[in-house]
């Protein structure tokens, strides 16, 4: 992906200029549409249906959208059309200007906490007040900003409360230096991705770029500033080689021949074929200078002797060293990932796709000094096979493509022969949108049939009295019979859906192979399409234009086009002459089958991954290129070795009833023998079908009750066995027994069953027994009372997680759960409580809210506060520390998650009583980051387990680590498959004061109690359970609400639950607020 002559960019349509009032464009918007290719720029090869359609841009993935967004639709000549691709450059000519300077914006300011009247806390006080269901109406949180670039001060001296009262801004505080390294534990040396970096002997230099007309993809500012670097180096860049960020910012090793440089760059449109006129692009792009970067101030806080991080140097030597690969044919890149088809073995992954490794590399400072840390990867692409397109990702012809999105891979043998059968002449590969598999397909051709197994009315087989099919039944029911409840569906959702921001080229027009970003589908077929091509309102067919002005004759005429372009004026492209732009990443989610295929092939040996990472340094060949050259930076290829220490495994401890009392972990696992635990059944099985599942439910549970009523007691457990392929049966389940009846279950599958598998049957055990109350282990150091700041006093510890929607889901709300523990000292017991907020928002909005009742008054509530009440209730203390593992965020959301979490905690702990302030330890738990650690032998098996990992325990606080702040690294689990990925801990507020050794022997001897198995596990159980409860929170939420996964059909927002406010989502939308789960049900670990 260069800027030369001749090279075509797929994403240069996204540089378009805005169309000019008065001009050409602007008078095209009162004369009637014109066929592709002879007016609108954005029409080419394609047909215009409308007026002209302004600015509105077509929806893009998420993830997409920092690189390019779509471009304008129906523009005139000149100008960029929809979807349409720009192309590469040459000419310039540059002009003096003038200077400015640049400013970094502030982190968001936080009111302070406890600014409401406390509420008594004291154990004769009244039942605290809980949330009702419409009257929160919690202060919104600040939106999550990049991280401050400027440090925080040191906390003020001399405070008379502790613990002190939590910081207002990044600027008045810092994270807690680190109290020492830890020494417990058996000492050993261990490997790390990391490879040293030297920093450069030369001056940084920063520079501001600005391009006119402003450009929004990356690629085509990159392609500017290439052709711009290509003409100029020598003459008015002094042969420096600059590094550009493909934003606002560009660096270079010295300084420039000025202050201000205006330039004007033309690009050329290298698309027309031989002979054709070339469209050119003209940009004026001014460079001026704004500081530079003090690498003085980065050796002093390596050396720690500095507070804070220079972001700005660490950033320009980030640039920097991305520009190698970044610049590279063979890469593409995306983001600190970069993916190549010729790194390595391509895998199938299935429905279209294969998966392409790649690596990841990130500058780091540690207290070794600057570290670039460099990870294996792989991602999915689609497999290239023209003249398929595979905009729903299956190696599908184009003339199958809306049937194929109604159905999966996973059918039956027998069914795939029926219907390749049917459709001899297709190319099929049967697949479809994930949330669905193949059951029965009912194809419509008029009315719904009653649940057959035949298809009827196709597209072009016969004439179809509706263009979609209108039913496909529900996962559960495989073979549905006459009245069955079948699952009311809109294929033409998915199927937009699965379309809706793929790239495609053209291939009936020669050498111009435009490029289009796919908006949707029409709802008619090709053949019905027609569109107006002059004033007079002269009506001309899809069919016939294409005849007619390319010569092509369009045969899958029964199906719908491509639409490409906005809404208001789109461009429609027949199927059949568009293939799948290359090196186009695959964003969408991933069906089960893709899932596995995918990670089978991530799985790696520890020695191969290692071989791999350094193959993989070698032939990036750091010490030849000409960026790290310019810039004096040099990378090792060994990696860095490091002191490490396995923590013991702690002693456990069972019922007293069981033969064996007391259990010593091997190696990260043990098992049950000698420790059972039964329970007694009320009610004999009964069988119902997957369709009335809830009447079912709810009769049986009216059955137990009478039988359980007269003796003051209450079901504990429903378990159900279902079907190995369940599909929302599972969800439906859940949703029924936990909001609407109030009980818990287990469900498991048929197969496991009837397999009597020991281990099996032994697991499932484990998972009822927590989520009736009962306890599956305990830490002997709990029991006797000898875990530090933790057993010495009662202590809470909290769990916090946020999940979010699967990528190109812009309508679902995160949903958000916070567990805390219920027993003390045991803390083995955590009560759980679930909140919708608005879309990919990662500060946890309900952790403290107040609102306004009509009959009581001001009321506060969240789910801080009512687990604070639970804790109290259940052990009959208040806890005086509070330990709160945050999982699931980065590092530049550091200041803005502790900022306005801390805040919300202080104020849930100040409404319950005057003065009441427990000390809190805020410690961030990342596991989606690149580092891994290897034996520093693989062959001494005393350092290794079974999988070829590192020891379970190994724990990791120097080298590597943060120069001054208070992280580690812990690996808590054993390997079994591919290579272990340690958890980081970071901590970022401490009034517990922890010593290294407490705080890391505390967090891995938890690991240990974890209830669903018999293995210590890779992250503090109470992250790992906030993780499990936000999951099975969207199992609770309305088909219309959640588009992923399996949804429940039932209603919601039933009843007061700990989110009963409705929260605004993106562009305003409310968030509608989760059912209530039952009381019942969040005094145990339902979500086990």
């Amino acid at each position: 992906m260069g800027s030369r002559r001749g090279r075509q960019h797929p994403g240069a349509g996204h540089a378009a200029q805005p169309p000019q009032p008065g001009g050409r464009g602007a008078a095209r918007a009162q004369q009637p549409p014109q066929p592709a290719g002879r007016g609108g720029g954005g029409g080419r090869g394609g047909i215009q249906q409308q007026g002209r359609g302004g600015g509105r841009t077509s929806r893009v993935d998420e993830a997409q959208q920092q690189q390019q967004q779509p471009g304008r639709g129906g523009h005139a000549r000149g100008e960029s059309g929809a979807g349409r691709p720009q192309q590469y450059p040459r000419g310039a000519t540059p002009v003096q200007g003038a200077a400015s300077s640049s400013s970094s914006p502030l982190a968001p300011e936080l009111r302070q906490a406890m600014e409401e009247a406390p509420r008594d806390f004291a154990p004769q006080a009244p039942p605290v007040q809980e949330a009702g269901p419409s009257q929160p109406s919690p202060e919104a949180p600040p939106p999550v900003q990049p991280r401050e670039e400027h440090g925080p001060a040191e906390p003020t001296a001399g405070q008379e409360i502790v613990p002190t009262a939590p910081p207002q801004s990044s600027k008045s505080f810092r994270f807690p230096l680190r109290p020492g390294k830890g020494s417990i534990g058996t000492r050993c040396l261990v490997k790390a991705n990391h490879f040293f970096a030297e920093l450069p002997d030369k001056d940084l230099h920063h520079y501001d770029v600005s391009i006119t007309p402003e450009v929004t993809s990356r690629v085509v500012s990159r392609a500017i500033i290439k052709e711009l670097v290509n003409l100029y180096k020598q003459s008015y860049l002094g042969g420096r080689l600059p590094a550009y960020d493909g934003r606002k910012s560009l660096y270079t090793a010295g300084p420039l021949p000025f202050t201000s440089q205006e330039f004007h760059i033309t690009l050329f449109d290298d698309d027309g074929g031989p002979g054709s006129e070339r469209r050119r692009r003209n940009f004026k792009v001014v460079i001026k200078f704004a500081a530079r970067a003090d690498l003085h101030r980065l050796e002093l806080f390596l050396a720690g002797r500095h507070a804070e991080a220079p972001q700005e140097a660490l950033q320009v030597l980030d640039i920097v060293l991305r520009e190698l690969p970044s610049s590279r044919p063979r890469y593409a890149p995306f983001g600190r990932l970069f993916f190549s088809p010729d790194l390595g073995r391509r895998q199938p992954l299935g429905d279209g796709l294969e998966s392409w490794r790649g690596f990841y590399q990130s500058i780091r400072p540690t207290q070794m000094g600057l570290l670039l840390n460099i990870g294996r990867t792989r991602r999915a692409y689609p497999v290239q096979r023209a003249p398929a397109l595979c905009g729903v990702w299956g190696r599908v012809s184009v003339a199958s493509l809306t049937l194929v999105c109604a159905m999966r891979g996973d059918c039956d043998s027998k069914r795939q022969k029926h219907i390749r059968a049917r459709f001899r002449s297709w190319d099929l590969w049967v697949m479809g949108p994930p949330r669905f598999r193949c059951a029965t397909l009912i194809f419509v051709k008029g009315r719904p049939s009653a649940g057959g197994s035949h298809m009827s009315g196709v597209w072009g087989r016969e004439k179809p009295r509706q263009a979609f099919p209108r039913k496909i039944c529900g996962e559960a029911a495989s073979n549905p019979r006459p009245g069955d409840s079948v699952r009311q569906l809109s294929p033409l959702h998915h199927i937009k859906k699965a379309l809706r921001g793929v790239k495609v080229e053209v291939t009936h027009r020669g050498n111009m192979r435009r490029k289009y970003r796919i908006s949707g589908l029409t709802t008619q077929a090709t053949r019905e399409l027609t569109f107006p091509v002059d004033e007079g309102g002269t009506i001309k067919s899809v069919v016939q234009y294409f005849q007619e002005t390319y010569g092509f004759a369009i045969q899958h005429t029964y199906l719908p086009c491509l639409q490409v372009g906005n809404q208001q004026r789109p461009n429609y492209l027949p199927m059949e002459v568009c293939k799948i732009v290359e090196r186009q990443r695959y964003s969408k989610r991933l069906n089960q089958n893709q899932i596995r295929a995918l990670l089978e092939e991530t799985y790696q040996h520890p020695r191969d991954r290692e071989r791999d990472i350094i193959r993989m340094v070698k032939q990036n060949a750091y010490d030849k290129d000409d960026y790290a050259q310019e810039f004096g930076i040099k990378i090792s290829d060994r990696l860095a070795s490091v002191e490490a220490r396995i923590l013991p495994a702690p002693w456990l401890k069972y019922n007293e009833t069981g033969r064996e009392k007391d259990c010593l972990p091997r190696v990260g696992q043990w098992n049950m023998m000698n420790k059972d635990f039964a329970r007694e059944r009320v009610l004999p099985p009964l069988y119902a079908r997957p369709d009335q599942v809830e009447r079912a439910l709810k009769a049986r549970y009216h059955d137990a009750m009478n039988v359980l009523g007269p003796k003051h007691k209450e079901l504990d457990l429903l378990i159900g066995i279902l079907p190995d392929n369940n599909g929302s049966l599972y969800g439906d389940l859940k949703r029924v027994c936990e909001i609407d009846l109030g009980i818990v279950s287990q469900c498991c599958c048929t197969k496991q069953v009837f397999k009597m598998n020991k281990q099996i049957l032994a697991n499932l055990a484990l998972k009822i027994n927590a989520k009736v109350g009962g306890r599956n282990t305990m830490l002997v150091d709990a029991v006797s009372r000898r875990i530090p700041l933790v057993t010495d006093r009662p202590t809470i510890i909290f769990g916090a997680d946020v999940t979010h929607p699967h990528p190109g889901e812009d309508s679902s709300p995160s949903i958000a759960a916070v567990v805390a523990s219920q027993d003390w000292p045991e803390v083995t017991k955590y009560a759980g409580l679930v909140s919708a907020q608005a879309h990919r928002q990662e500060l946890i909005e309900d952790l403290y809210k107040v609102w306004q009742d009509p009959q009581r008054g001001t009321v506060s509530g969240g789910m801080i506060r009512e687990l604070l009440v639970s804790f109290k209730k259940s052990t009959g203390q208040k806890p005086q520390g509070i330990i709160f593992y945050r999982d699931g965020v980065s590092e530049g959301q550091f200041y803005q998650v502790l900022l306005y979490e801390l805040n919300a905690i202080r104020k849930a702990c100040a409404s319950l009583e005057a003065n009441y302030q427990p000390k809190v330890t805020f410690v961030v738990v990342q596991k989606r980051h690149h580092t891994r650690l290897f034996a520093h032998n693989h062959n001494d098996q005393n350092s290794i387990d079974r999988s070829g990992n590192i020891l379970p325990g190994t724990v990791v606080d120097s080298k590597i680590c943060h120069p001054t702040e208070f992280d580690f690294y812990l690996c808590s689990h054993a390997g079994i498959k591919g290579t272990s990925r340690p958890a980081h801990y970071h901590v970022l507020w401490d009034e517990n004061n922890f010593s290294a050794d407490e705080l890391q022997t505390l967090t891995n001897n938890l690991c240990y109690t974890y209830a669903r198995c018999t293995r210590s596990v890779s992250i503090v159980p109470p992250a790992y359970y906030a993780h499990l409860a936000a999951f099975r929170a969207r199992f609770y939420m309305e088909p219309e609400t959640s588009d992923s996964g399996s949804v429940a059909s039932g209603p919601a927002g039933r009843g007061p639950q700990s989110a009963s406010h409705s929260t605004r989502g993106p562009g305003g939308a409310a968030v509608r607020p989760l059912p209530a789960l039952k009381d019942n049900v969040k005094r145990v670990m339902f979500y086990c």
